[in-house]
């Protein structure tokens, strides 16, 4: 796993844009309520994850864990003698194109170890995505999907869930944070009224209200975990006009504040 986590650091130090992520930590994590929108990849290269209010799945390193498109759930990032560190990958729905897709409503997730075939795949993946343009991203997408089913994890198959309205909505919000777009607008995108938009997310279990701070939160995690811009500044961009707004808002959701979350990423000599 070393050589994986060495490439990714390397690319993240060259490039800016990427079609990955990573998260690390040199002290526990602990997120209540992560929302996953779109499928969601996360290869454990150090440490341990675990998943579920009661640590119910547990993820060490060499494993990964796919994520479907449904859940909410609450993560613990556990670092070993040195550091958590993982590579999430983020699928979109036309990446499943390239598999039989099977229905299960049982597969929310599922785990593995990291074969070398998957880990080779991933590390052209990661070595590829600076090169290549972002309309090209798709295709080593689709191709780590085809490794993952043809190592015998046919759960691939069923993890992608058509979207729902809440997923088109945040879809929709997360596009473009800053313009702050209210229920009226978004109806008026998807070619309905307001009053069908809020009876429709009614019936799916959800509020607008509800979806609108998921997506900007979620927004302002992946910054706190990624980036290294001040958390006044990733307040701004995620749509809040006050920090201690956004950090009121962010520790409700979450249960940690983004400044005790950011601390867990400084290793004891302030790294």
């Amino acid at each position: 796993m070393q050589q994986l986590i060495d490439t990714t650091k390397k690319v993240i130090c060259d490039s800016e844009h990427l079609p990955f992520s990573v998260y690390r930590s040199f002290k526990e994590q602990h997120m209540l309520n992560v929302p996953v929108i779109k499928p969601l990849f996360i290869a454990v290269l150090s440490g341990n994850k675990e998943l579920g209010a009661e640590g119910e799945l547990l993820c060490p390193a060499a494993n990964f864990v796919f994520l479907s498109n449904t859940p909410t759930i609450s993560m613990r990032n556990i670092p070993s003698d040195s550091e958590y560190y993982a590579l999430l990958i983020e699928f979109d729905y036309a990446d499943f194109d390239c598999l039989e897709h099977r229905t299960s409503r049982e597969n929310t997730y599922f785990q593995g170890e990291i074969k070398p075939r998957l880990e080779f795949t991933l590390q052209q993946f990661i070595e590829w995505s600076a090169l290549s343009s972002p309309e090209l991203w798709h295709i080593r997408r689709k191709e780590i999907l085809q490794v993952i089913a043809s190592l015998g994890f046919e759960q691939v198959r069923s993890i992608m869930k058509p979207p729902t309205l809440s997923h088109k909505i945040h879809t929709i919000l997360s596009s473009d944070l800053a313009n702050d777009m209210d229920a009226s607008a978004i109806a008026s995108i998807l070619a309905m009224s307001e009053s069908t938009l809020r009876r429709k997310l009614s019936a799916e279990g959800d509020r607008f209200q509800d979806i609108k701070d998921r997506a900007k939160l979620g927004q302002g995690l992946h910054l706190v975990q990624t980036s290294v811009h001040s958390i006044g500044h990733i307040a701004a961009l995620c749509g809040y006009a006050s920090q201690s707004r956004f950090t009121d808002k962010f520790k409700q959701l979450f249960n940690v504040t983004p400044t005790d979350l950011r601390k867990t990423k400084m290793s004891g000599s302030g790294e």
